[in-house]
C-alpha cells in the first residue's frame, strides 16, 4: 500500500497557514492538475494527483479532522473515518463553481457517493452500521511505576455489539424486510422544478430495510451497554499526560470498532521531580561533611547509593549522578539525576562545641592566633 504524503505537503502549505491560504493553495493546484486541462497522456496520472489534493483539502479545511490530523497524522484520520466520511460536508462548491463540479464527482462517482449533492446515489446506514467511536480514559500511576513500567487493569462502560442479534437489531430469527417508502434505496427524491432534491429516508432512517420484530436484549439498536476490562502495558520511561492507543478497544457497533486511547497522568513525588529523563532531588548534608568533605547515602529510583562530597561543600551545590535518570522511550538510554546538596546548620551545641567553634572563629578572623597554633604544632 502506498504511503500518503503529509496533506501540508501535498498542498505546500505551513502548519500555520489559514484556512484562507489552505483554500487558495488548494483553488491553484487544482487548476494545475484538473484531468480536463492536461494533455491526454497525463491525464490518469492528473486525475490521481487531482485524489490528493482534495483529500488533503478535505481534511485540512475541516476543523476537527484538522485537529485529529495534527495530533495523531494520517492514522488519526483513517482509523476514524472512510473515504466517504472524509469529503462529507467537505465545502468544494466555491472552489469548483465554474463547472469543476461535474469532472469532480466523475472521479469520485466509484466511491458511491455525490459530493456536491447534484444527484449522485449517496449509501445510507444505520447507527447500527457504523464504525464504532473512539474512547479515552485516564489512569493514575507513580513515579516509581512510570520508572519501571507497569501493567494496569482499567475498566469503563460503551456500546458494544448486542450478543443476540450481532448487531442486526432483528429479534433471533427474524428479518429485516426491505422499506417500502424509499424501495431500499435509503433515499427520498423529491423534485422542484427542474430541480431534483434528496434526503434521507425517515423511516428506515438511511439504511433501506426496517426491522419488524426488534431485538427484545438491545431495543433493535443492535447495540448494548456493557462493562469492560483490560490490562494496559504502560512503558517503562513513559512521560506525564501520553496517550495510549489500544487499536478495536473503543466502541463496538458492528462495522468495525474504534480505539481506546489511555491518557497517563503521573502523580508527584515527594522526593523526585522529574524534567524529561532527567531527576531532580534534594539532599540534607550535616556541616562537618560539607567542611571536610565525605560520603552520604542518596535516595534514587534506582535504590540508595553512595555519593562523594568533597570538601569545602557550598550550600547548593549540584552534583550530577550519571544514569539514574528515566529510561528514554526513544533513544534506549537513561537520563541522569541532579542532586542539590542543603547544608544543615546544628542546633543546640554542646560547650565542648561551642568551644572548638569559637577557636575555628579565631583561627579564621585572627592571624597572630593562628600563627601561635602553628608554633604550637612544629
Amino acid at each position: 500500500m502506498a504511503v500518503k504524503r503529509d496533506y501540508y505537503e501535498v498542498l505546500g502549505v505551513s502548519r500555520s497557514a489559514s484556512i484562507d491560504d489552505i483554500k487558495k493553495a488548494y483553488r491553484k493546484l487544482a487548476m494545475q492538475f484538473h484531468p480536463d486541462r492536461v494533455e491526454e497522456s497525463k491525464k490518469k496520472e492528473a486525475e490521481e494527483k487531482f485524489k490528493e489534493i482534495s483529500e488533503a483539502y478535505a481534511v485540512l479545511s475541516d476543523p476537527e479532522k484538522k485537529r485529529l490530523y495534527d495530533q495523531f497524522g494520517h492514522e488519526g484520520i483513517d482509523s476514524r473515518f472512510t473515504t466517504e466520511d472524509i469529503f462529507r460536508n467537505a465545502n468544494f462548491g466555491d472552489i469548483f463553481s465554474n463547472g469543476f463540479g461535474s469532472i469532480f464527482g466523475d472521479l469520485f462517482s466509484d466511491l458511491g457517493f455525490d459530493i456536491f449533492g447534484t444527484g449522485g446515489r449517496r449509501p445510507h446506514s444505520s447507527a447500527r452500521q457504523q464504525r464504532g467511536r473512539d474512547l479515552a480514559l485516564d489512569v493514575e500511576i507513580s513515579l516509581e511505576q512510570a520508572f519501571k513500567g507497569i501493567e494496569k487493569e482499567v475498566s469503563f462502560s460503551c456500546n458494544q455489539v448486542c450478543p443476540s442479534c450481532k448487531g442486526s437489531g432483528a429479534a433471533p430469527g427474524s428479518k429485516k424486510i426491505i422499506c417500502p417508502a424509499c424501495k431500499g434505496s435509503g433515499v427520498i427524491y423529491t423534485s422542484a422544478g427542474f430541480i431534483r432534491l434528496s434526503q434521507t429516508c425517515s423511516s428506515c432512517g438511511g439504511e433501506g430495510k426496517i426491522i419488524t420484530h426488534p431485538c427484545p436484549e438491545c431495543g433493535g439498536r443492535g447495540f448494548v451497554r456493557k462493562r469492560k476490562k483490560l490490562t494496559v502495558k504502560i512503558p517503562a520511561g513513559i512521560k506525564n499526560g501520553s496517550s495510549l492507543r489500544l487499536r478495536g478497544e473503543g466502541e463496538n457497533l458492528g462495522s468495525g470498532a474504534g480505539d481506546l486511547y489511555v491518557r497517563v497522568h503521573i502523580k508527584k513525588h515527594s522526593l523526585f521531580e522529574r524534567d524529561g529523563d532527567d531527576i531532580f532531588s534534594l539532599q540534607k548534608i550535616d556541616l562537618y561533611t560539607a567542611v571536610l568533605g565525605g560520603r552520604v547515602e542518596v535516595s534514587t529510583l534506582d535504590g540508595k547509593v553512595k555519593m562523594s562530597i568533597p570538601e569545602g561543600t557550598q550550600p547548593g551545590a549540584v552534583f550530577r549522578l550519571r544514569g539514574k535518570g528515566f529510561p528514554s522511550l526513544r533513544r534506549g538510554t537513561r537520563g541522569d539525576q541532579f542532586v542539590k546538596v542543603q547544608v544543615e546548620i546544628p542546633k543546640n551545641l554542646s560547650s565542648r562545641e561551642k568551644e572548638l567553634f569559637q577557636q575555628l572563629s579565631e583561627i579564621k578572623n585572627n592571624p597572630s592566633f593562628r600563627e601561635r597554633i602553628k608554633r604550637a604544632f612544629r
